[in-house]
């Protein structure tokens, strides 16, 4: 399998962090391009449950920008990273993403959803997983990387 491109969703925590840094090792002995993704949901599947004070539409847009700023912190110090902000469902956008940039590896943390959240939110892993266009290789961030 010839790796060249590998994508990294984040959410900006210390896991992502430990993640960036193993898919970084990673990518690096395989000389493949890092893609660093971070998706800001969309409220659109919330509009039933609340009316925002500002428009959706101005609020997404403030969100992706302030998610900019955050992934331009986020990346300091690493080198030769592409990085995009998203928006729409997690999941979704990530194997989206996937797909339409050729990526050949998905690198990515699994969360430790449980009980409720696990039942109504489901895990992003887990959904990546099942449908993306390439390999996915998870991280438990809590054990010793």
């Amino acid at each position: 399998m010839d790796i060249k491109k590998v994508l990294v969703p984040v959410d900006f925590s210390e896991n992502s962090k430990k993640i960036l840094e193993e898919a970084g090792y990673f990518s690096g002995m395989c000389q493949a391009q890092l893609h660093v993704v971070f998706v800001v949901q969309s409220f659109d599947d919330y509009s039933g449950f609340f009316v925002p004070h500002m428009p959706v539409a101005k609020f997404e847009e403030e969100m992706v920008q302030a998610a900019e700023q955050k992934m331009e912190k986020f990346l300091e110090g690493h080198k030769n990273v592409e990085a995009k902000v998203l928006v729409g469902d997690v999941s979704e956008e990530i194997i989206r993403h996937a797909e339409e940039s050729g990526m050949d590896l998905i690198i990515m943390g699994t969360h430790g959803y449980k009980g409720l959240e696990k039942v109504m939110f489901g895990s992003v892993a887990e959904k990546v997983v099942r449908s993306s266009p390439c390999p996915v290789l998870t991280i438990n961030p809590y054990k010793n990387l």
